[in-house]
């Protein structure tokens, strides 16, 4: 018998599902090009904060240059367990740290979704989600939000199915900039707990909220399972450290996949948390307040486009 290598034959079928990112389409399209506006993907245009490189070298200096526990340093996850057990006191709550933000969601929907169940998704949404639904074998379902890009629980009610497993909402979101309003995200958050649907809630923009404050369904659903991270409130998105929060045996799932996949957050830039966590945002949070209200006046009148409230997105109509 005459065996021959061929490539496509060993590529496993899921794959064929999963797009190259168009962002990175452009980006590396950008590359022949002389002095270009980068717009093509989430990155803040400030630099680390100078005392979190700091806490960086010094981490790296003293030898936390190798393998943490997995659930991450015990330093930072005190700091954040205390944060999240004030504001919603929720006795059943566990926390860990991952591999970014997007890592815990792979690893959430991997614990979570079962081939063939359903993931509703709200349109626009972040280029990652449904592939990282297909990847755990699941079905996106995706939910118009044009054109003002509110949630319509409705909607979402009437999309539920025996098969949907999970809900994933984003607020502030990423691309429209919607900061989704608090009865909203209550009235949502109910209807998951009505219906034993997982609701996971991507809060990775946080603190770019410019006009309300800024609310998650967990405060309204204790079985809410939250993505947050570090990578865009402190510039840190090559970093790749971020946290996950909900029921305990959810995490428990989590920290055992991360195990045998990302093993643990990079060890140095655990420590580099420590010291982000208690930086204060506020000056960064109020230039990229700035920096949304020019970009809104200067385009309002040209393009239709709803004014962001959150992130460091605009989402303008594309002219025909």
């Amino acid at each position: 018998m005459v065996y021959r290598n061929d490539h496509e034959h060993w590529i496993a079928e899921r794959m064929r599902h999963i797009e190259s990112s168009g962002i990175r389409k452009v980006f590396e399209l950008a590359r022949s090009l002389r002095d270009p506006v980068n717009l093509s993907i989430g990155q803040p245009d400030f630099d680390v904060p100078e005392p979190i490189k700091a806490a960086t070298h010094a981490a790296i200096d003293s030898g936390a240059n190798a393998y943490t526990v997995t659930q991450g340093i015990p330093e930072l996850r005190d700091k954040i367990r205390t944060d999240i057990h004030t504001r919603y006191r929720h006795a059943d709550r566990e926390v860990f740290l991952t591999s970014g933000t997007s890592g815990g969601l792979m690893l959430a929907l991997c614990c979570t979704v079962n081939p063939g169940d359903e993931v509703i998704v709200f349109d626009p949404y972040f280029v990652m989600y449904p592939h990282l639904v297909t990847l755990a074998g699941g079905t996106t379902v995706f939910l118009d939000t044009y054109p003002d890009f509110a949630i319509d629980v409705d909607r979402v009610r009437a999309a539920l199915t025996p098969r949907t497993k999970a809900i994933l909402v984003n607020s502030p979101a990423n691309p429209t900039g919607r900061v989704h309003p608090r009865d909203v995200l209550h009235d949502l958050a109910k209807l998951a707990a009505e219906r034993g649907v997982l609701l996971m809630s991507d809060e990775v923009y946080r603190v770019f909220c410019y006009d309300q404050p800024f609310v998650s369904p967990a405060e309204f659903n204790e079985d809410v399972l939250v993505f947050d991270g570090f990578s865009k409130a402190y510039g840190m998105t090559g970093w790749r450290l971020g946290f996950a929060h909900g029921p305990r045996r959810l995490i428990q799932e989590m920290i055992k996949l991360q195990q045998f996949t990302f093993v643990c957050a990079p060890s140095m830039v655990q420590h580099a948390g420590v010291a982000a966590w208690d930086y204060d945002v506020s000056r960064i949070v109020a230039d990229y307040r700035h920096k949304r209200d020019r970009i809104y006046e200067g385009l309002k009148d040209r393009y239709e486009l709803v004014r962001p409230e959150g992130a460091f997105y605009a989402f303008p109509k594309a002219p025909r």
